[in-house]
Formats: structure tokens, C-alpha cells, sequence
């Protein structure tokens, strides 16, 4: 089954309740670091663990770069926000 946007926006945004992170702005041009989720090396490699156990794969191990905006999570797996 393929993966939907709403699915993989679904799953970052328990990961980040469960982490106590802000969940109000998952565009693609936010930062999952500094400035933006505020994420740590713990927090990325857990939200990494998250997504290799839902789908099979994962931005963090399995791209080139490692992700630094929510919006390459959202490339990785194919998907990209619709615009207004």
C-alpha cells in the first residue's frame, strides 16, 4: 500500500507529541533542527527508528544527505505538500 502524505504527516506529528515538540507547522520548508522542530541527535535518530518501523525505510540511513527540513522527509518517500 502506498504511502500518503497524510499518513507520513500523521506519524511525524505522534512522533513529535510523544518528544513534546511542536507539531503546529509541518511545511517543507521547516528545519528539523534549530529555528524549526527543534529536534536533537536522540530525538532524529528515534523519529528515524519510527519511520523505518511504519515503512520499511528511512530519510535518516538510507539518503545520500542526512534530512534537515521536514520537507526531505517528505521527498524521500515521494511526497510532496499540495499548494494553495
Amino acid at each position: 500500500m502506498p504511502i500518503t502524505l497524510a499518513d507520513l504527516q500523521a506519524t511525524i506529528t505522534e512522533f513529535l507529541v510523544r518528544a513534546k515538540k511542536p507539531t503546529d507547522d509541518l511545511s517543507p520548508d521547516r528545519s528539523l533542527y534549530s529555528g524549526g522542530l527543534e529536534l536533537d541527535s536522540l530525538e532524529a535518530a528515534e523519529l528515524s527508528v519510527v519511520l523505518e518501523d511504519t515503512y520499511g525505510s528511512d530519510p535518516f540511513t538510507e539518503s545520500e544527505r542526512m534530512p534537515q527540513l521536514v520537507g526531505d522527509i517528505f521527498a524521500f518517500y515521494g511526497l510532496e505538500p499540495a499548494t494553495a
